[in-house]
């Protein structure tokens, strides 16, 4: 287990990285001993988020259920073709994991399609963006920098299109309010009124895509 400390942290906090190592951050002055009884008293959280992991980085093959735009989607693998819904990807024939061909084209989908939903959100609210990219984000689903630069998460095109235009309405107000104030929150309501519906969906089925 990785043991770090952090100056602005205000409370203990316990990550499983992807390779299923423990990471745990302690807040500056804080005791590693105290940090050690509370990752020992998270053991069904660290089964349950190594179970999540193993589903999560599990191959992908015929029958595998993917989400889709807001759909839970199976895939089908015929004569070198992989179908989710509508959309095909060409893999070789015989794979048995066709996890990469299969999310490489929904990284495209995402790079084609989420930096144009986010400028034409950003213009709907008034507000200047300096730039959209789209990464590979293992922990969140958006950034605001302080330059005005928005970075997303290319698994929201795996998402319903008013849960993805959430996350994006969420880092543009992050524009007028670089924090989560209330005042901030204010911002988010006002553009996106069912914003709690949206981040009700992120609980319950976002811990499947991360």
């Amino acid at each position: 287990m990785d043991v770090r400390r952090h100056p602005g942290a205000r409370r203990y906090t316990l990550r499983l990285a992807a390779e299923g190592r423990l990471r745990l951050t302690v807040p500056r002055g804080a005791s590693i001993a105290e940090g050690l009884r509370f990752v020992a008293g998270q053991a069904e959280w660290i089964q349950r988020e190594r179970l999540r992991q193993a589903v999560r980085h599990a191959p992908w093959r015929q029958g595998t259920t993917i989400w889709y735009r807001g759909e839970r989607t199976v895939l089908t693998i015929a004569d070198g073709t992989a179908r989710f819904g509508t959309p095909s990807v060409t893999v070789a024939i015989g794979s048995t994991d066709v996890r990469d061909a299969v999310e490489a084209h929904l990284r495209r989908e995402a790079a084609g399609e989420l930096p144009g939903r986010c400028l034409e959100l950003a213009d709907r609210c008034r507000l200047a963006v300096t730039g959209v990219r789209v990464r590979n984000q293992r922990s969140r689903w958006g950034a605001c920098s302080a330059r005005g630069a928005i970075t997303l998460n290319w698994l929201l095109i795996q998402m319903p299109s008013s849960v993805a235009d959430y996350v994006i309405l969420h880092e543009l107000m992050h524009l007028k309010q670089p924090n989560h104030s209330r005042r901030f929150w204010r911002e988010v309501a006002g553009v996106c009124p069912d914003w709690r519906e949206a981040e009700r969906w992120l609980r319950k089925w976002g811990r499947e895509m991360l």
